[in-house]
């Protein structure tokens, strides 16, 4: 029995995990979004943000499903928005 309890408490902490990713790469793209419409317009727009949420994201427990991010540069945003 304990070897179910133990395999659901597994489960439920990798369950937690991907969710926690799951939001934060939601929120990483919608900085993202938010840097590539400002550039598009030529306004200034930042980057720390979307670092911030990459750094925590990068940070989560390891599991399979979960990719590392890269952080983004000014660079990055500019050389993607003169492709669209």
């Amino acid at each position: 029995m304990s070897v179910h309890k133990d395999l659901a408490m597994h489960a439920k902490k990798q369950n937690e995990i991907y969710n926690q990713f799951s939001a934060l790469d939601q929120e990483r793209e919608s900085y993202i979004e938010e840097a590539v419409s400002l550039c598009k317009q030529g306004r200034p727009f930042t980057i720390e943000k979307i670092n911030k949420v990459t750094d925590m994201i990068n940070r989560l427990p390891r599991l399979r499903v979960i990719p590392d991010r890269k952080n983004v540069t000014d660079e990055m945003i500019e050389d993607y928005v003169k492709t669209l």
